[in-house]
């Protein structure tokens, strides 16, 4: 780290971020300046302000952006193109009728949630949720109430659960490295607690906040088409082009993990094809093709119209990536400005036990500079050589992994570009993303210490 971000101690850094944190919310909600708009501004100010050199505020800024969108601009699109594919041809209105005919209006949260919660196994949050998000809106649309939330925020929830708690997810494994943990018995512990909290924090809050909020289905992926085809693909072939990305991105993770673990060599060329193919904005392209065949071309769709149908998804969707790669550099500039070290520094010495410590560190430096890895990877390098020389058993390592993780996802705000990603694509402004999401993440983080306290204890016993 350069010298200048050695300049400001640890209180006036979290003055400052909470002070950046606090001008978004009253310029966003009270004085109504547009998202994007308030956070440039904000990261601006606050770069200056934290004593950033001028020289290199525009580079970070620039950076933070950049960075961002670099994964998150890919996938929103490809997402939107193939949800709008979906939509235009009636796969999506024709899932959800037999959905609902299956599991019933009342049961098609639930549902949902665990079929988001199988497909988040392999995939990303945020390659998993935009993809799913057609089927999300279309069953809103069909079950009475039109209300998003009620489908939306346990499937985001469960995608969320599964990023957070699992192998091969970065996160888990990363910690896992830094502390020596059991893969496999990470996989299996993180198997049996992520059920239930997602449960609590995605179906139960979910129902719960429905019913206070009622968010309409926005309409993401273009207008709605008032006369669906005459001939919509079946279930089953709509059902098949969504498993695709989940297969081919699961051959990533799974190949990854394998040569991590010396199984498969990474050297060999064939694998590192299957890698790239199962790559998110890769499969998320290869997916967008084969749509493009089976509910364009198939159909008697011709090239011109075909290509309206895809642009028609990027306009609604601009606003979405520009805005969380703005999130995104707000963050970039609150991690540029020292502070993940200097609280580091500060909670390095709280004198609580390990796993206690290891949540809690996590926790504040997720709050302050939204980042969910830097907070884990932080606090997992405190920990880790109280947590490696601490003569723990297989099974309490990975409960302290564990808590690391969920400390690193607790309640993302406005610092997080997860939390702009997921707000704009169910069409929610910043209070009503903070009521549901932002709480969503705190329940979820909270749960999941719980879980690990619980496993904790019980490697203590075995």
């Amino acid at each position: 780290m350069d010298d200048w971000t050695q300049t400001l101690g640890t209180a006036p850094l979290l003055a400052i971020a909470a002070g950046a944190i606090a001008l978004i919310l009253v310029l966003i909600i009270w004085l109504k300046v547009h998202a994007f708009l308030a956070l440039i501004i904000v990261s601006l100010v606050t770069a200056f302000v934290a004593g950033i050199p001028v020289s290199a505020i525009v580079s970070t800024l620039t950076g933070g952006f950049g960075t961002t969108l670099g994964t998150v601009a890919l996938l929103v699109a490809l997402g939107a193109m193939l949800g709008r594919l979906i939509e235009h041809s009636g796969g999506a209105q024709s899932l959800a009728e037999t959905f609902v005919r299956i599991f019933g209006e009342k049961r098609a949260p639930f549902a949902l949630g665990i079929v988001s919660l199988i497909l988040g196994f392999p995939m990303f949050f945020d390659a998993g949720l935009v993809m799913m998000l057609p089927i999300i809106f279309a069953i809103a649309r069909r079950v009475s109430g039109n209300n998003v939330l009620l489908f939306g925020l346990p499937a985001a929830a469960a995608f969320s659960v599964m990023h957070v708690f699992l192998p091969p997810h970065p996160g888990p494994v990363t910690a896992s490295e830094l502390y020596g943990a059991n893969l496999g018995l990470l996989l299996i512990v993180g198997l049996i607690i992520a059920f239930p909290i997602w449960y609590l924090s995605g179906y139960v809050w979910g129902k719960f906040i429905a019913r206070r909020i009622v968010l309409p289905v926005p309409a993401l992926f273009g207008d709605i088409d008032a006369d669906q085809p005459n001939n919509p693909p079946k279930p089953g072939t709509v059902i098949a082009v969504l498993l695709l990305p989940m297969l081919l991105i699961f051959l990533n993770t799974g190949l990854t993990t394998l040569g991590s673990a010396g199984v498969v060599d990474t050297d060999n060329i064939v694998v590192q094809v299957l890698v790239l193919l199962g790559n998110s904005p890769v499969a998320l392209l290869i997916t967008v093709l084969v749509a493009t065949v089976v509910f364009g071309f198939r159909r008697g769709e011709n090239g011109t119209a075909l290509e309206k149908v895809v642009d028609s998804a990027l306009g609604p969707v601009c606003s979405v990536i520009l805005i969380t790669g703005a999130g995104g550099m707000f963050g970039a500039v609150l991690r540029a400005s020292g502070i993940g070290d200097a609280l580091a520094d500060s909670l390095g010495d709280l004198g609580l036990p390990v796993i206690v410590a290891a949540y809690v560190i996590a926790v504040i430096l997720r709050l302050a500079q939204g980042s969910a890895t830097v907070a884990l990877v932080t606090a997992a390098g405190l920990a880790a050589p109280a947590v490696l020389a601490g003569g723990f058993s297989p099974l309490q390592v990975v409960a302290i992994t564990l808590a690391t993780a969920a400390g690193s996802v607790f309640a993302g705000h406005v610092n997080d570009s997860g939390f702009w990603l997921v707000g704009r694509l169910m069409g929610m402004d910043v209070k009503t993303t903070l009521k549901t999401w932002t709480v969503q993440q705190a329940i979820e983080s909270v749960l999941g210490f719980i879980a690990a306290l619980a496993v904790f204890g019980i490697g203590a016993i075995l």
